[in-house]
């Protein structure tokens, strides 16, 4: 289906049509969930659109890019119930990525503070947009059927803009800030 009319009014009364033909509540927990994922869509353009150090930048926005598509077809697949439309092999695929990128970096020895670039910082905030997705879907999928493989391909993207965001630091030579322990914390 492709959109050739963009106000159909048939939302006006509240409600919205599904990908099976079906209308729902706007208040309901699966279009709660679609609108987070499209959020946390959004905010990894907005890391996009940030200025990314020249040596990995072509590897950071093609695999990003790759991500936004896969939030396209995550939400397809919260869209459509019944359908799968997530490749079950992109959450490996994360896997190896945040392997990948990781092993680039030094251990962790303390949590770090969301800060840096502006591009570390907004990853920062793709992360916790992601997380938030996360909490939606799983309350979606405590009440109807959601894939196993929806609620894996979140939880390992929210690992993969952590690692993305100290990465993104790393590269434009910024170091990790530790959290500071209160006395007595």
């Amino acid at each position: 289906m492709r959109l050739t009319r963009i106000t159909t009014r048939s939302g006006d009364d509240g409600t919205t049509g599904l990908g099976d033909g079906s209308r729902v509540g706007k208040d309901s927990a699966r279009i709660a969930a679609i609108g987070e994922v499209d959020a946390l869509n959004c905010a990894i353009g907005v890391v996009l659109a940030q200025p990314l150090p020249p040596s990995i930048a072509a590897d950071v926005a093609s695999r990003l890019e790759a991500i936004q598509s896969d939030l396209f077809s995550l939400g397809g697949e919260l869209a459509a119930p019944g359908y799968d439309l997530l490749d079950t092999d992109r959450v490996a695929a994360l896997d190896a990525i945040v392997g990948e990128w990781n092993a680039r970096l030094p251990p962790l020895a303390e949590f770090i503070l969301p800060q840096g670039t502006a591009a570390a910082a907004h990853a920062h905030l793709a992360r916790t947009a992601c997380r938030r997705t996360e909490r939606l879907v799983v309350r979606l999928a405590s009440a109807e059927a959601v894939r196993p493989a929806v609620l894996q391909y979140l939880n390992r993207l929210s690992d993969l803009l952590f690692v993305v965001a100290r990465l993104l630091n790393r590269e434009a030579g910024v170091a990790d800030r530790l959290w500071v322990r209160q006395a007595g914390a």
